[in-house]
C-alpha cells in the first residue's frame, strides 16, 4: 500500500504531514514495499518531526485494492523500523487519530463527498470506461492532451435519480472552478494552476466505492489534524485542485511543501523496475541503516553543511527545512559501501553498538562455516572483538568477513604438502626456527615483533631467505599463496606443524 506520514508536534503546534512518491499508473504490476524515495520521505519527515519534538505517524493507503501486494503493509514498518525511524502511530501501534489504514476510514469519505454533492461541488458521472478511452484516443489524435469534458456535471437531479435507481455505475467527480487562490509553498515559494482550465473534473470516489487519493488525503489530513503537508515535488500541481476542495468544504488547508525527487545519478528517474531500490534488498545485503539515512540526505539538501557520517540524532539536530532546495537529488548508489564502511567503523567504536556486530557475526560464522569450523574459540566473543577492531576502517560490511579472502579467520587453512614443498625446500627447517620464535614471545605476540625477529632470523641463517619465511607463514595462517596484506597483519596466537603440514589459528 501507499503510506503517508505524519509527525504529531503537540496538540498547540502543528502537525507535519508527509506523502509517498505516487504510484506509477503505468506499472502494471505495483510493487508497494519501501525503496529509497519512500525511504527518504519518512525520513524528512522523522527529522523535522523529532527536531520540534514531534510524534511520527504512518498512515496506509490501500484503496487501490486491485494492486494490494500482500505483505507490504507489514513490510513496509518493519523497515521503517529497521532504519532507525519507527512510527509513533501506526496501523499495528495504533493512536488517537486512527484508524491508520484507509480502507477502514470509508465511511468517513462517503460522507465527505456526499457533503460535496449537496453543497454543489461533486456530481455523479456515469459516463462508460468505452467513452472515456474514446474521448482519450480522440484528444491525442487531435494533439490535445486527454481530459475529461465534463459532461455529467451537467445532468438534471432527476435525471441522477433515475441513474441511480438503475443501478448504473458510476463515480463521484469534483467540481473544478477558476479563481484558485496562490499559495506559498515551504520550497518553491508562491505558486498558483488554474487547474480547470488544463484538466477535466477529476475523481473523487471510484466506482468500487473507494476514494482516490484527491479525496482522501484532504480528509485524512483534515481529520488528523495535520498542519503541514510535505510530499514529492510532482504532486505541486495537483495542490491548487487540493486547496479548491478544501475551500468546498470550509476546512482550513494545510501549509504544503513539495520535496525535490531522488533521482539516480545521472539524471534519471528511481524506478521500482530497477529492482534495486528496495529498502529490504539493502537490508539483506548487509547495508547499514544509518548509511542509507545518511547516502540519501547528503546527495540532497535540507543542512547547513553537507558531510560524511551523519548519524540519526546528528540528522535531527542539523537538519534545516529552510535548506531544502528545488533541484532534484542525485543518488550516486556507487558511494554506498564508502558510507558503509564510515557508520561499520563507528558502531565498531561503541562498545554496545560492537556487541551487536558481535551476536550478528558470530550468526553468519555459524550459518557460513557449520561443518568447517573446527575451533570453537573463533565465536568467542573477545576474539570477534578483535577482529572488527583490527579490519575497521578496511571493510565496508559484516558479510566481507564472510568471503573465502577472510575464510582464514574462522576455519583452519586446507593445503597439501605439496603446496608447503613447492614454496621451499626448507620447509621443514623454517617451521621449527619460527615455531621457536613464537614459543620464546608467549601470548603477547605481535605481528610487527614477529616481522622484525623473522628478518632477523633470515639474516643469520644463510640457507634460509625472509621471502621463503614469509610466503610459508602466508600459507600457513591463511592458506593463501597469493600476498595479502590484512592476512599479514594479524596476531598469531600458536602455529603447529605437524608431519610436513601446518595447522594454524590466528587472533587479531
Amino acid at each position: 500500500a501507499e503510506f503517508h506520514l505524519a509527525s504529531s508536534l503537540s496538540h498547540q503546534g502543528p502537525l507535519i504531514h508527509f506523502a509517498h512518491l505516487p504510484r506509477e499508473s503505468k506499472v502494471p504490476h505495483w510493487v508497494s514495499f519501501l525503496h529509497l524515495g519512500g525511504l527518504r520521505t519518512a525520513l524528512y519527515n522523522y527529522i523535522f518531526a523529532k527536531k520540534y519534538g514531534g510524534s511520527f505517524i504512518l498512515r496506509l493507503e490501500d484503496t487501490d485494492q486491485s494492486r494490494l501486494v500482500p505483505g507490504a503493509a507489514q513490510s513496509i514498518e518493519d523497515m521503517l523500523t529497521w532504519a532507525g525511524i519507527p512510527p509513533d502511530e501506526s496501523p499495528q501501534r495504533g493512536g488517537p487519530v486512527g484508524p491508520y489504514l484507509q480502507s477502514h476510514r470509508l465511511d468517513l469519505y462517503t460522507s465527505t463527498a456526499q457533503q460535496l454533492i449537496e453543497s454543489g461541488h461533486a456530481y455523479y458521472c456515469f459516463c462508460s470506461q468505452r467513452r472515456l478511452e474514446l474521448l482519450k484516443k480522440e484528444a491525442l489524435r487531435a494533439g490535445q492532451t486527454p481530459r475529461y469534458d465534463n459532461r455529467c456535471r451537467h445532468l438534471q437531479a432527476d435525471q441522477v435519480q433515475e441513474r441511480l435507481a438503475q443501478g448504473l455505475t458510476h463515480v463521484i467527480r469534483f467540481r473544478l472552478e477558476e479563481g484558485v487562490e496562490p499559495f506559498q509553498d515551504m520550497i518553491f515559494g508562491w505558486n498558483r494552476h488554474e487547474v480547470a482550465q488544463v484538466e477535466g473534473d477529476p475523481v473523487i470516489i471510484k466506482a468500487d466505492g473507494f476514494p482516490t487519493y484527491h479525496l482522501a488525503n484532504i480528509v485524512d489530513d483534515h481529520y488528523m489534524k495535520i498542519s503541514h503537508v510535505l510530499r514529492g515535488s510532482e504532486w505541486l500541481i495537483s495542490t491548487s485542485k487540493h486547496l479548491l476542495m478544501y475551500r468546498a468544504l470550509g476546512w482550513q488547508p494545510p501549509t504544503f511543501g513539495h520535496l525535490p525527487l531522488l533521482m539516480n545519478k545521472d539524471g534519471s528517474k528511481l524506478s521500482k523496475r530497477q529492482g534495486d531500490i528496495f529498502i529490504e534488498r539493502f537490508q539483506r545485503d548487509g547495508v547499514l541503516a544509518e548509511a542509507l539515512l545518511d547516502i540519501i540526505t547528503n546527495c540532497g539538501s535540507g543542512f547547513n553543511t553537507n558531510r560524511v557520517g551523519r548519524r540519526i540524532d546528528e540528522l535531527i539536530s542539523e537538519f534545516n527545512s529552510s535548506k531544502i532546495t528545488t533541484h532534484s537529488a542525485l543518488l550516486d548508489l556507487d558511494k554506498l559501501p564508502e558510507f558503509n564502511r564510515i557508520h561499520l567503523q563507528q558502531r565498531i567504536e561503541d562498545e554496545d553498538e560492537c556487541n551487536l556486530l558481535i551476536k550478528d557475526l558470530q550468526g553468519q560464522i555459524q550459518t557460513t562455516y557449520t561443518e568447517q569450523m573446527q575451533d570453537k574459540e573463533v565465536l568467542h566473543e573477545d576474539y570477534i572483538r578483535r577482529v572488527l577492531h583490527l579490519r575497521k576502517g578496511h571493510i565496508s560490511s559484516l558479510k566481507e568477513l564472510m568471503s573465502p579472502v577472510y575464510s582464514y579467520l574462522w576455519v583452519r587453512p586446507s593445503f597439501s604438502s605439496q603446496q608447503v614443498a613447492a614454496l621451499t625446500e626448507e620447509a621443514q627447517h623454517i617451521a621449527s626456527l619460527v615455531l621457536k620464535l613464537i614459543e620464546e614471545q608467549g601470548e603477547e605476540l605481535a605481528m610487527e615483533r614477529l616481522s622484525k625477529d623473522l628478518k632477523t632470523l633470515a639474516k643469520q641463517t644463510k640457507a634460509t631467505k625472509y621471502k621463503d619465511v614469509m610466503k610459508l607463514l602466508r600459507l600457513a595462517l591463511s592458506g593463501l599463496q597469493v600476498h595479502d596484506a590484512h592476512c599479514m597483519t594479524t596476531r598469531i596466537c600458536t602455529t603447529q606443524f605437524h608431519a610436513g603440514s601446518w595447522s594454524s589459528k590466528v587472533i587479531c
